[in-house]
């Protein structure tokens, strides 16, 4: 199971000096792969368009990098959180070379970014293009925010590339069933974000600049699963002598470490105690035995 490490908040809630202080933390714990996109953050600032990469390009210069695993999003021509995208086989092509040039052996993942197409030729015509980056770029393909994963199964049959993907994954939502014409065909490789339900907390208490408020959401819509969730908490708490799940966050890396559909997770932490404690609990998910919890969260 592959940790990696999100960028989405940084040249927003995350500035340069806490961006580099995550990644000297990742790699001392001896992680390597970190998710970005063209149009992280996507803060509807247009002149933040692209920031986050360039703090990832000025970390991996300074140090002298070559042992990252960066997946790169492309698509996206802003960060206004539009649906406007470029998969055009030459804009393709072309972010392909830009990014080989910017991050070098460290660009792991091309990866395609929102895409609302439902016609196969055109999709078809975009992963040729894919297919010749990973062919010039040793590039591994990949898949997010895809809205017809089916058209996307028709268009692979004959390149049969083998996708990294990327799908939204917790305890309140699964994009898994939506992908399961990809699932079915092809060894590809599946990786969950949103593993902590956009902010929920546990106990209900958020904090004015949590994140849950600050990205728009009503806790009162998981109310009745939060409650079934506090009544069985208790009992996972106390049957085994094991570290206690305490955070969403804890349920969130049980729930996917433990699916074994899936390859790796993204962690979207925005500070240097978010990231050590995720890290922290990881060592327990490693080490003890979740599958209970795992079993009682399938059934919520």
């Amino acid at each position: 199971m592959h940790l990696v490490l999100g960028t989405a908040q940084w040249g927003w809630n995350v500035s340069r000096t806490e961006a580099f202080q995550l990644l000297d933390r990742w790699q001392k714990a001896g992680h390597r792969r970190v998710d970005a996109a063209t149009n992280y953050p996507i803060n509807k600032i247009p002149g933040d368009f692209r920031a986050s990469e360039k703090i990832l390009h000025e970390y991996v210069q300074a140090h002298g990098l070559h042992d990252l695993h960066i997946t790169m999003k492309v698509g996206s021509l802003d960060n206004m959180r539009t649906p406007e995208v470029n998969l055009a086989p030459s804009f393709i092509l072309m972010m392909a070379d830009e990014y080989t040039r910017m991050f070098g052996k460290t660009l792991g993942c091309l990866m395609l970014h929102w895409d609302n197409r439902s016609e196969v030729s055109e999709i078809r015509a975009t992963l040729e293009a894919l297919a010749k980056a990973q062919s010039e770029h040793l590039l591994t393909p990949g898949l997010s925010g895809i809205a017809h994963p089916d058209a996307y199964a028709q268009a692979n049959e004959e390149l049969k590339l083998v996708f990294d993907i990327q799908l939204k994954n917790n305890l309140l939502q699964s994009d898994v069933a939506r992908y399961a014409p990809l699932l079915q065909h092809g060894n590809h490789h599946f990786y969950a974000y949103g593993i902590n339900a956009g902010g929920l907390k546990i106990d209900g208490v958020y904090p004015e600049n949590s994140t849950l408020l600050r990205r728009g959401g009503n806790p009162e819509t998981a109310a009745s699963f939060l409650e079934r969730l506090q009544e069985i908490l208790p009992k996972l708490n106390t049957d085994f002598v094991r570290p206690p799940l305490k955070t969403m966050n804890h349920l969130g890396l049980i729930y996917t470490a433990l699916d074994p559909r899936f390859s790796g997770m993204l962690l979207g932490v925005s500070s240097l105690a978010q990231l050590n404690e995720t890290l922290d609990f990881w060592r327990n998910v490693e080490t003890y035995d979740y599958g209970d919890v795992w079993a009682a969260l399938r059934k919520l």
